[in-house]
């Protein structure tokens, strides 16, 4: 393969997952509005599950949300099957992720969540799937195609579970109206609220 070839697959890749997040774009509802809500109400913390990749995307989710001033964590989902569940209290409000929405680590604790009375939110490429029609609310992320030559590797549907949550942690960051000067002795030496060109206080005032 030339340099020019691989040139070209990674424009395709962009490609895909460009026109991926456009069409995400295009389908948020009003479920996105109350997911904002009720985690903007929740008075615990928030806990965001998932396996495999969508594992990764959840550890960025909760850093990202808990450095915005949305008191998050990531739990294993293999791990709240085997204690760890007892971390969650019923003043915190779970996000579980799963393209298939079958996802069996995390269905097999949803009786739990709802017998204890912990509100789920959901990000699932499939509305119709266990997961999203036992959800208090679900987010639809589903994408046409994956990015990946095969179209098999979760590459497109991560990134837009990504976007989401950046998404979320946009809005909710506004709630308490999140500013700089609350933002900076979370970030080491204050290095990134000095740096930053985008200001919270504007995406405030002009009601974002």
């Amino acid at each position: 393969m030339s340099i020019n070839q691989y040139v070209e697959t990674a424009r395709t890749v962009f490609e895909i997952e460009t026109t991926g997040l456009q069409d995400l774009r295009n389908k948020l509802d009003d479920s996105f509005n109350k997911a904002c809500a009720l985690l903007s109400a929740c008075k615990g913390k928030v806990v965001i599950m998932g396996i495999g990749k969508s594992g990764h995307v959840g550890r960025k989710i909760a850093a990202t949300l808990s450095s915005t001033g949305t008191p998050s964590f990531f739990v294993h989902p293999a791990e709240a099957n085997h204690g760890d569940l007892g971390m969650i209290t019923n003043e915190d409000v779970v996000i579980a992720i799963s393209y298939s929405g079958e996802t069996r680590e995390i269905t097999s604790m949803i009786p739990i969540l709802k017998r204890e009375g912990i509100q789920l939110i959901t990000l699932t490429g499939n509305a119709k799937s266990s997961l999203a029609k036992l959800a208090d609310i679900n987010i639809d992320c589903g994408v046409g195609s994956e990015a990946c030559p095969l179209g098999l590797a979760p590459t497109t549907s991560t990134t837009a579970a990504l976007v989401m949550g950046d998404a979320i942690a946009g809005r909710t960051s506004l709630r308490e109206r999140f500013l700089r000067e609350r933002f900076r002795p979370l970030s080491p030496r204050w290095l990134v609220g000095k740096t930053a060109t985008h200001s919270c206080e504007r995406c405030y005032e002009n009601g974002i």
